[in-house]
């Protein structure tokens, strides 16, 4: 039996802030665990919103540094959903798009990239359009 991932860890300091900018953006209530720990199904696997400082841990989060990849059913309503919400969308180039905006890449995914209110780097990307690493 092969190892199934259950749960991601996503560092933020402001575990209210991050239900709700969570919530708009996954379009899913989620459920409180702790006083520094807030949990999203998304499709099985848990996004775990966790403010060390809130839960009692004592140290200040650190963004994650690779990007957290997300599949949509309608990337344009998501796309307007992260801009209500308050997402940061970056500037950055990928292979000579905008990251920022909505744009298949070589890969062949039609996606966004936008930061969290905590830095925490995320994309967006058409469900239709996702790229596993499996051909055919």
């Amino acid at each position: 039996m092969g190892a199934k991932l259950f749960r991601i860890i996503l560092p933020v300091s402001d575990i209210q802030r991050a239900a709700k900018f969570y919530e708009t953006v996954l379009g899913v209530k989620g459920i409180s665990v702790s006083d520094g720990r807030h949990y999203f199904d998304c499709g099985g696997t848990i996004l775990a919103c966790f403010d060390p400082n809130a839960d009692g841990d004592g140290y200040d989060p650190t963004p994650l540094s690779e990007w957290l990849y997300f599949a949509v059913d309608d990337i344009d309503a998501c796309f307007a959903t992260c801009k209500k919400a308050g997402a940061k969308f970056s500037k950055e180039d990928v292979h000579g798009d905008p990251a920022g905006k909505i744009a298949v890449r070589p890969w062949g995914e039609k996606s966004f990239y936008v930061q969290d209110p905590f830095g925490n780097k995320l994309c967006f990307v058409d469900r239709k359009t996702m790229f596993t690493g499996r051909r055919g």
